[in-house]
């Protein structure tokens, strides 16, 4: 059974930095790209990044570009997403799948709550 853990949210000022975990299981991490997803209050899910199921290449939309980072530890079946530079309006629960733009598995983690505010 896929089972997806989310860690490390909080209320941070704006400029602050955080990092989220994932704890992925049930399948088989190695093989599948992995994104971090959020959903801010009154709106869609959407997606923040991608990484590739090796990790040597990563995306990003272009509201975080340059200031959220992805990396992955396929040992530990685990991506994180560190956070720079964040902003009131990366407010949001996020959460990490399997896939790209469409996430793979639908039985989504808990999240976790990032809350930017001074």
């Amino acid at each position: 059974q896929v089972q997806l853990v989310e860690s490390g949210g909080g209320l941070v000022q704006p400029g602050g930095s955080l990092r989220l975990s994932c704890a992925a299981s049930g399948f088989r991490f190695s093989s599948y790209p992995m994104s971090w997803y959020r959903r801010a209050p009154g709106k869609e899910r959407e997606l923040v990044g991608t990484i590739t199921n090796s990790g040597e290449s990563t995306n990003y939309v272009d509201s975080v570009q340059g200031r959220f980072f992805i990396s992955r530890d396929n040992g530990r079946n685990a991506i994180y997403l560190q956070m720079n530079s964040l902003k009131p309006e990366d407010t949001a629960v996020y959460y990490c799948n399997a896939g790209r733009k469409l996430a793979l598995f639908t039985n989504w983690g808990p999240g976790t709550q990032v809350t930017v505010s001074s």
